[in-house]
């Protein structure tokens, strides 16, 4: 199929041309393309089916957050589910298919759900399938995993490889637009140990999907001499492909770095991905912002995009999203969708703006004070009716562009149990200020939504940042970059005939959230689970602003009183085995065997798992027929003679040097610098918030050596506490200790009375 709707301009490389398929179809696209940018090429705008009642979806955004467009990906072990298409980068030979339908993506047997959608509304399966309640295992739950199921896997092994890294920085910043930029040259310029982590292939943002200039030239050219100039820097690591996906204490950060994705052939040493963990002294989020949409009725067809993507689009891949577009918007930056299609030569049918005082200098037909109140077209969008008013207007288009306002990317700094905090400027959240401890936040992340605000606070940050390190940044100007500032009224749904549709994956309804108020779940948790508005794949991402909105109109609440559900990590989905690295059959679950496990297994004692060990449960003898038996001769045995455990198992950390004894103290509720040599005594170990640790027997083997027992589960986590305590309350401590677990075999001998044992004696 040729590509239609490809215009001139963008960022891929014409040069390179690469082959998919897409449903078995053959297709072309360019180096530099995504899956959906190709696919939009070629006028695809059919790429799935929804969730619950399988209504045709079309791609709605350009990134991470894109709720449609889900495929799988190559085939049999290698085979991919629940890929989104926006971020899968194109290679050639990639080959793609639709999932979530059958027996075709045109027509969908399962269709009928959406035929039946007033008896699979919100919450219904709480209250059907009840009776009879054998019949949920064996038809209900099959039935219903296969009809709203999304990819599959193959069930082959697969070859893939995946690696686990660490790094260590001075300042790590998430997100490589203009504001990230910024501050990587600023801060590295100053001396700082950089980490520049991108999400995407290219670094820019914003700046790559749009028209505006940075010091006279365009955003992207200037974005790419800024990372040339970083290239040329030692104390600089630029991270693409990688989302840093959490934030955890004392500085971590976990992330992924899509290594392989992109290659038809990766060779044998360069694994898949790669899960980093990042240690940060300081971070700055400059993750941007999400475009949100507008819930009017009849808003999910094929064909209805983002403001923000359909300028992607455009601009980055050189790509039109329709042949005729209207705009639907409630701010002024949407309007820039429009200019640049005019300038692009597309066909601008309208631009309606729900703001009354609202104006354009473009020569299109311009609605102000009116909204969109229905749609048409099934598998792909054919018009619009424009309701200003009470006077109705169609309108025939192929391509709607919807911008509701941005949400600023504060996920991350919620990860820490923060909540964000309304701004009634911008009309969504933004981070709670220290929410994650050396973190700050800066450009659209933190809602400055033009780019010479993000410039500004890039530079501020840093300094901060510098002064607190001892140095000083390089004085130079700001780059010069036209001031617009970001003009937005509130509007999030609009009512008419038909459902208006949040959450486009789970099949979330503005209905939805204004039934579950009427059933008492008032609660924005409670609305969460109830709905299940906000728990797909993107997260809510495009839609938990809104939904807030209709629930706090519902309520007679306002937004801020109303609060927000709990960002939880991973920020994007996050394959399984790109966080167990190569760990697969016995690699999965490592066996750790006692000195003793030969002799325990010729004893026919089962083993059983105990912490990071394999240990014997019981050892059975002829004519026993269960455990308890055998557990109930063994009490006996000790209680009336002598029984023999080998506890090897237990954790043991051997401790040395002149302050080894205040460690000791420090660590324990008891003191054990009066312990005598060659003594053993109980300790106690509690945690800084005074709940108990770990229990255990310390040995002094020597004047200034000890070896320390903990218990099985919580070895580790002791030796991760006796690091803490030395590298950072009391780096002063003359002393160094080190595992022993496996180099001590221990045995513990428990007898009525000792005087009765008698020791072998050779022969």
């Amino acid at each position: 199929m040729s590509q239609i709707n490809r215009l001139n301009g963008g960022l891929v490389e014409r040069k390179t041309p690469l082959n998919f398929t897409f449903d078995n179809q053959s297709f072309q696209g360019y180096k530099g393309d995504t899956l959906a940018s190709a696919l939009l090429a070629s006028g695809v705008r059919l790429v799935g089916r929804s969730f619950k009642y399988h209504r045709p979806r079309g791609i709605f955004t350009a990134g991470s957050e894109e709720p449609n467009a889900l495929v799988e990906l190559r085939r049999y072990a290698r085979q991919e589910p629940n890929t989104r298409a926006t971020v899968a980068e194109l290679f050639d030979g990639l080959e793609a298919k639709s999932q979530n339908r059958w027996p075709s993506l045109k027509f969908d047997f399962l269709a009928i759900n959406d035929k039946l959608s007033n008896f699979l509304g919100a919450g219904f399966y709480y209250k059907t399938f009840m009776w009879p309640k054998s019949f949920w295992m064996k038809i209900y739950e099959p039935f219903i995993r296969r009809a709203a199921g999304l990819g599959a896997l193959s069930g082959l092994h697969n070859s893939d490889t995946y690696e686990k890294a660490y790094a260590f920085c001075d300042l790590l910043i998430i997100g490589g637009g203009p504001s990230g930029l910024m501050a990587a040259k600023i801060a590295a310029e100053a001396g700082l140990d950089v980490i520049l982590a991108e999400q995407e292939p290219i670094f820019g943002g914003r700046l790559n999907s749009e028209t505006e200039k940075v010091d006279g030239i365009p955003g992207s050219d200037w974005a790419a001499k800024i990372i040339e100039e970083l290239k040329e820097l030692d104390n600089v690591r630029l991270f693409l492909r990688t989302t840093v996906t959490g934030v955890y204490d004392q500085g971590t950060f976990a992330a992924v770095e899509r290594v392989g994705h992109h290659l038809p052939d990766r060779g044998s040493d360069r694994p898949l991905e790669c899960f980093w963990r990042i240690v940060a002294k300081n971070s700055i989020l400059a993750a941007g912002a999400i475009e949100r949409s507008i819930a009017f009725p009849n808003n999910d067809r094929p064909g209805i995009m983002s403001a923000g993507a359909v300028r992607t689009y455009l601009n980055r891949f050189g790509v039109s999203t329709g042949k005729s577009v209207a705009l639907f918007c409630n701010n002024n930056t949407a309007h820039n969708t429009a200019r640049d299609l005019l300038e692009s030569g597309i066909d601008v049918a309208a631009i309606i703006d729900t703001r009354e005082d609202s104006k354009t200098d473009l020569n299109v037909p311009f609605y102000n004070g009116a909204e969109v109140s229905n749609t048409s077209g099934r598998l792909g969008l054919k018009s619009i009716v424009v309701k200003k008013s009470n006077t109705e207007t169609k309108i025939e288009v192929d391509c709607l562009a919807v911008s509701g306002g941005w949400n600023p990317t504060v996920h991350l700094t919620c990860h820490m149990n923060a909540r964000p905090v309304w701004d009634e400027k911008i009309l969504s959240f933004v981070p709670k200020i220290g929410a994650i401890p050396n973190m700050a936040v800066i450009g659209a992340a933190n809602g400055l939504m033009d780019t010479h605000m993000c410039f500004a606070s890039a530079e501020k940050e840093v300094n901060l940042i510098l002064k607190a390190s001892g140095k000083t940044a390089k004085s130079k100007k700001l780059p010069k970059v036209e001031i617009i500032k970001y003009e937005i009224a509130p509007k999030w749904s609009v009512e008419g005939k038909g459902r208006a549709w949040l959450d486009y994956q789970n099949d979330v309804t503005v209905k939805d959230i204004q039934q579950a108020v009427r059933e008492n779940f008032k609660s924005v948790e409670h609305m969460k689970r109830y709905t299940t508005q906000g728990m797909a794949i993107d997260q809510g991402k495009n839609s938990n602003v809104a939904s807030l909105a209709i629930l706090a109109d519902a309520t007679g609440q306002g937004i801020p009183e109303t609060g927000t559900t709990t960002f939880r990590p991973p920020f994007v989905p996050v394959s399984i085995a790109s966080m167990g690295k190569n760990a697969q059959g016995i690699g999965f679950a490592p066996q750790r065997h006692t000195t003793s496990h030969i002799a325990s297994v010729d004893r026919g004692a089962p083993m059983v798992e105990a912490g990071l060990w394999y240990r014997p449960s019981y050892f059975p003898e002829v004519g026993e027929t269960n455990w308890r038996q055998s557990c109930d001769r063994e009490v006996e045995m000790v209680r009336s003679n002598v029984g023999v455990c080998d506890v090897s198992t237990l954790g043991k950390i051997d401790i040395q040097g002149p302050d080894a004894h205040k460690l000791l103290d420090f660590v324990y509720t008891n003191m054990f610098s009066t312990l005598k040599v060659g003594k053993v005594r109980y300790g106690l170990m509690l945690r800084e918030d005074g709940h108990v640790m770990d229990d255990g027997t310390t040995a002094r083997l020597a004047e200034n050596h000890y070896l320390m027992t903990t218990t099985t589960a919580a070895a580790g986590q002791v030796m991760r506490h006796l690091d803490f305590v030395h590298q950072c309350l009391h780096p002063e401590w003359d002393l160094s200790f080190i595992s022993v677990t496996e180099q001590w075999a221990q045995f513990a001998i428990a007898a009525v009375s000792y005087t009765h044992l008698t020791l072998p004696t050779k022969a």
